[in-house]
C-alpha cells in the first residue's frame, strides 16, 4: 500500500522502537514515508490486516495471495558480472551475467520509486552457526514478506542488537517495481538480481515469498563454499545419540516427510552448511508444501498450518467459516507455509549438530529400475550427487500429465547453485572422506515395473530401510554389486520383501526391465556430459556402464 494520504497504521506509533543506528540512509534510500523497523510478529499482523495484504483464518494463520507468480522465476535471475564473481561463478542457464552498469542504472530508478512510500525491514542473519553466518537485511514494501523474513530467518534478541545492526548483505523485495526490459536487459518485467560486489540484492514484480529465501540462500552458496564450507539444499536431523543425517531430494521424492522423524530432532528441513565443526541450518523457520498435506503423515506440519505466526501462500479458503481447503488447488499447486522452526516440537533449539554418519540421496524412480537402497563409494556418491535424478511426477510440479517426466538437478537444486557443480560434489567427498559419512541412495519410486505398470514403494519399506541405515545394521549384511551402476545393494534387511530389494526379481518380463534399465543409464551418462569438464576423471568413471 502506497500510503498516499498519511493515514496513521496500526504500528506507525512503534515503527522506530527497534531501529538500528546504520539507517536506510545508507542504503542511499531518501525521502521515504514510514519505515517500519523490525516489528513483530502480532504488529505485522495487524499492518497486513490494515493494509489488507492478507486475511486470518481459523486458528490466526495469515493467508495472503502472491499474484501471477506462484513460484519461482528461475529465468529472470541474474547475477552482476565483476570481478569478485567473473571466475568464481559456473555462468549458465541458471546464473545468468549482468552488468554492473545496468544495475546502477536499474537502482537508481529504484531510488526514486521508493521516495514516499511505506517501507518495512527486517534485520536478521542467515546461518546458525556463528562462525559462518552473515548479517542481512530485508527491505519489503508489503508487511506480510516482513513476516516472512522474520519466519524463515535467525532474529537478533535483543534491542541492543537490533540497534547494532550491520547488514552484511542486503535483499529488497518490491512487487511493484517492474523493470523495463528493453532499457534494462531483463528477460521481463520480472527480475532478481545479485550483486556480490555491492552486496544487494532486488527482486522486481514478484511477490513470490520463496523468491527472498532463495535469494538468500544463492548467497550462501556463493559464499559458503569460498570458506571450504558445503551448502546444502537439504533437510537434516539428528539422533539420540547425537548422530546427525543429510536428505538430499527434489520435489515428490519425500524429503520432507522422511527427515521429520519423532524420533529423531529436526536440525532444519532445507538449507544448511557443513563446515569443519559440524551441521548448521541457514535458517530459522520451514517453507513447506502443504498441498493435500496429511494430517496422519505430516501431523506437525498440518498443525502449523492452523497456527498463529504462520503465513499461508495461496491456499484456498472460506471467507465465511475461515476454514482452509489444503486440497483445493485452485490458485496453484505450490501452495506453502511459512513458519518459525519451533513450531516443530522435536526442532532442535540451536539447529546445529555434528558432523553427519549418513548422507541420503533420494530419488523417485519412475521406470522402477533402481533399487530401493544402494551404498555409494565417495566417488558415486559425487556422481549421484552432481546428477540429481529423479522423477517428476503429477502433482509436484504445474503443468505435468499422467505420464512421469525423467528430470536431472545437479546438486539437487541446481537453480540456487552458483559455483560450478563439482565444487559443492569436491566438498561433499572431502568431508565423507574426513569424517567418516556412510552416503546411500534410496529410491522411493516404482517396483515391479514403471509408472503405470508397477506400484510405489510402501513408506513401510523405505522408512524400515532409512532405520536400518541410521542405525548401523544394515552395514552388517552382504551386498550385491549392481551390474549398470556399481553401487552395493543389500541382500536383505529385516521387514522387507526379497522382490522389493532386488527390483529385477519384481519385474514379470526380465528382458524389458534390462532394456529399461540401459535406458535410465544411457539418460545419466548424456546428462553428465554437460558437467565432465571440471570434473575429475574417477567421478566420471564412476557412472553408469553399458
Amino acid at each position: 500500500m502506497n500510503n498516499l494520504l498519511n493515514i496513521k497504521t496500526p504500528a506507525q506509533d512503534q515503527a522506530n522502537a527497534l531501529k538500528a543506528d546504520y539507517g536506510l540512509d545508507n542504503h542511499g534510500l531518501m525521502n521515504l514515508n514510514t519505515v517500519f523497523w523490525n516489528l513483530p510478529t502480532e504488529a505485522l499482523v495487524e499492518e497486513i490486516a490494515f493494509r489488507g495484504e492478507g486475511r486470518l483464518s481459523q486458528g490466526g494463520p495469515v493467508i495472503v495471495n502472491t499474484g501471477k507468480h506462484t513460484g519461482r522465476s528461475t529465468n529472470d535471475k541474474f547475477i552482476v558480472k565483476e570481478s569478485s564473481t567473473e571466475e568464481h561463478v559456473w555462468w549458465s542457464e541458471y546464473n545468468r551475467p549482468f552488468s554492473s552498469e545496468k544495475f546502477n542504472e536499474v537502482y537508481s530508478r529504484l531510488q526514486g520509486f521508493l521516495q514516499g512510500r511505506d517501507l518495512f525491514v527486517q534485520d536478521c542473519y542467515a546461518g546458525a552457526d556463528p562462525n559462518y553466518r552473515i548479517a542481512i537485511r530485508v527491505i519489503t514494501e508489503k508487511a506480510w514478506h516482513s513476516m516472512f523474513a522474520r519466519n524463515m530467518f535467525i532474529l537478533p534478541k535483543t534491542a541492543e542488537e537490533y540497534k547494532r545492526h550491520i547488514p552484511d548483505f542486503t535483499i529488497m523485495s518490491l512487487p511493484s517495481f517492474k523493470g523495463l526490459p528493453q532499457i534494462d536487459g531483463t528477460a521481463s518485467e520480472t527480475f532478481i538480481l545479485l550483486n556480490f560486489e555491492q552486496k544487494l540484492a532486488i527482486i522486481g514484480n514478484t511477490a513470490y515469498g520463496g523468491e527472498i529465501k532463495k535469494s538468500v540462500f544463492t548467497i550462501m552458496n556463493f559464499l559458503l563454499p569460498l570458506e571450504g564450507v558445503l551448502s546444502m539444499h537439504c533437510s537434516a536431523n539428528i539422533g539420540a545419540k547425537g548422530d546427525s543425517a543429510l536428505f538430499f531430494g527434489l520435489s515428490g521424492t519425500g524429503k520432507t516427510t522422511l527427515s521429520a522423524d519423532p524420533a529423531r530432532g529436526l536440525i532444519g528441513d532445507d538449507e544448511h552448511g557443513w563446515s569443519d565443526e559440524g551441521i548448521f541450518n541457514v535458517e530459522g523457520g520451514c517453507y513447506a508444501k502443504v498441498i493435500s498435506l496429511s494430517p496422519a503423515a505430516e501431523p506437525q506440519i498440518y498443525d502449523c498450518t492452523r497456527r498463529f505466526g504462520t503465513v499461508l501462500e495461496n491456499v484456498v479458503f472460506d471467507p465465511v467459516t475461515r476454514k482452509i481447503d489444503l486440497d483445493d488447488p485452485t490458485l496453484t499447486e505450490n501452495t506453502r507455509a511459512s513458519y518459525p522452526l519451533e513450531y516443530i516440537v522435536n526442532a532442535v533449539p540451536e539447529k546445529m549438530g555434528g558432523h553427519p554418519a549418513n548422507i541420503i540421496l533420494l530419488t523417485c524412480d519412475g521406470s522402477g529400475v533402481l533399487p530401493p537402497i544402494a551404498r555409494l563409494t565417495p566417488e558415486q556418491a559425487m556422481y549421484q550427487f552432481i546428477s540429481g535424478y529423479t522423477t517428476k511426477v503429477a502433482g509436484t510440479e504445474m503443468g505435468l500429465g499422467k505420464e512421469p517426466e525423467l528430470t536431472f538437478s545437479a546438486c539437487f537444486g541446481a537453480p540456487f547453485m552458483v559455483h560450478h557443480p563439482a565444487v559443492y560434489a569436491d566438498l561433499l567427498r572431502r568431508k565423507m572422506l574426513k569424517y567418516g559419512a556412510t552416503c546411500w541412495l534410496v529410491n522411493t519410486g516404482w517396483v515391479g515395473g514403471p509408472y503405470g505398470v508397477g506400484k510405489r514403494i510402501s513408506i513401510k519399506y523405505t522408512r524400515a530401510l532409512l532405520n536400518a541405515a541410521l542405525g548401523g545394521s544394515l552395514q552388517n549384511v552382504t551386498f550385491w554389486t549392481d551390474p549398470v551402476f556399481g553401487f552395493q545393494v543389500p541382500e536383505a534387511c529385516e521387514g522387507i520383501p526379497p522382490g522389493v530389494l532386488m527390483p529385477a526379481s519384481s519385474w514379470p518380463d526380465k528382458k524389458v526391465y534390462a532394456q529399461k534399465y540401459a535406458q535410465l543409464a544411457s539418460r545419466f551418462i548424456e546428462n553428465f556430459k554437460k558437467f565432465e569438464e571440471g570434473c575429475p576423471p574417477e567421478v566420471i568413471r564412476a557412472g553408469p556402464k553399458l
